[in-house]
């Protein structure tokens, strides 16, 4: 392939030797022990990949010392899966069990793979967002520490994959997630006509919204919320500052249930919500933390062998789920969007 000097370069140039010998001919993967995995091709040849959780942020200090450990054990191999995990390959068993010491020393958790949580993918909430309803790193640090013990275990009912995102644009994988905490917003955006007067194309503010709630206001060379309509994602702020949607006392989080990629046993599905509203309440946020903890050891106590969350709650019905967990069910869990379609769009294979 001719080198270009614009866009990215070929992923394929940087892929570990056995990859690149054996792409596409691989004839087994086995679990060695959590954390570690075993991939074996038609050829014999064998790589491991070594799992570690790893936070979202991190510091140029932090990068050097994960790039160090790759090159003592690793000939310079690793990579950061679509979770934030940094996985280490090796081609020789022999550096296994030193790099897990390393790592160890370092602090660094070793697991996440098979039957076991894994890392906590979300946005960017209270450090960079401009449309938050909660913070991100904050709470899935306090949600992790929590739940740390299955980050490096091998025996739940299946796969765990948490998300959040900040707010209802959802930039986190969160409708797709066995467990996805979202923040909300619960007031409509407050117009500062001044703002918009200054600075903001009237047509494109209007155009953003998706439910039709922002109209032009010629009196005020402005626009106005038509608030019964307005569904709070705060679309509006991306086009212009002058529509404020963070409101410190009524934000907070919601919890979603049931959702995953994957095609495996059933077909791909949306999150459902469960829980409208839980407060903000940093740096702990306890009743989430509580939630979710809730959730998630209820279906270890009785979803079957190889049952995701959402495949565990469809075989006992939303009923029983709401009871098992004790957890009320709203008026708010009834999806009444007035563009919503028979289906959700929530399987690989549309009706429509």
């Amino acid at each position: 392939m001719a080198k270009i000097d614009i866009g990215p370069p070929d992923y394929k140039e940087n892929l570990h030797p056995v990859i690149k010998e054996n792409y596409g001919q691989w004839k087994y993967h086995e679990k060695v022990q959590p954390g570690v995995l075993k991939h074996v091709s038609q050829s014999g040849a064998e790589l491991y990949s070594i799992r570690v959780g790893s936070p979202r942020l991190v510091s140029v200090d932090y990068i050097r010392d994960i790039c160090a450990l790759a090159d003592q054990y690793c000939d310079g191999y690793l990579r950061f899966t679509s979770r934030n995990n940094i996985e280490f390959l090796t081609g020789d068993a022999s550096q296994v069990e030193p790099l897990i010491e390393a790592l160890k020393a370092k602090g660094l958790p070793v697991g996440g793979t098979g039957r076991a949580l894994t890392n906590i993918v979300h946005t960017q909430g209270w450090v960079h967002c401009h449309t938050p309803a909660t913070d991100a790193s904050g709470i899935v640090k306090a949600v992790m520490d929590d739940l740390y013990e299955y980050f490096g275990r091998d025996d739940l009912p299946a796969k765990l994959k948490i998300s959040l995102a900040c707010c209802l644009n959802m930039c986190g994988a969160v409708h797709c997630s066995d467990v996805a905490i979202v923040g909300v917003h619960r007031t409509a955006p407050v117009v500062n006509h001044e703002i918009i007067q200054k600075g903001t194309e009237i047509p494109s503010l209007v155009a953003s919204c998706p439910t039709g709630a922002i109209r032009p206001d010629p009196k005020n060379k402005s626009v106005a919320v038509k608030e019964e309509k307005c569904m709070y994602c705060g679309n509006c702020y991306t086009m212009s500052p002058g529509m404020q949607i963070m409101d410190p006392k009524n934000d907070g989080v919601a919890i979603m249930v049931g959702g995953k990629v994957s095609n495996a046993r059933s077909a791909p599905s949306f999150s459902r919500l469960v829980i409208p509203f839980l407060p903000n309440n940093p740096p702990r946020w306890p009743e989430v933390t509580e939630a979710v903890r809730n959730i998630v050891e209820t279906w270890l106590k009785h979803a079957r062998s190889g049952e995701r969350m959402g495949e565990w709650i469809e075989r006992i019905g939303w009923e029983r789920f709401f009871t098992l967990t004790n957890i009320p069910f709203s008026e708010k869990c009834i999806d009444d969007y007035i563009f919503s379609r028979e289906t959700f769009r929530t399987t690989a294979a549309f009706k429509y």
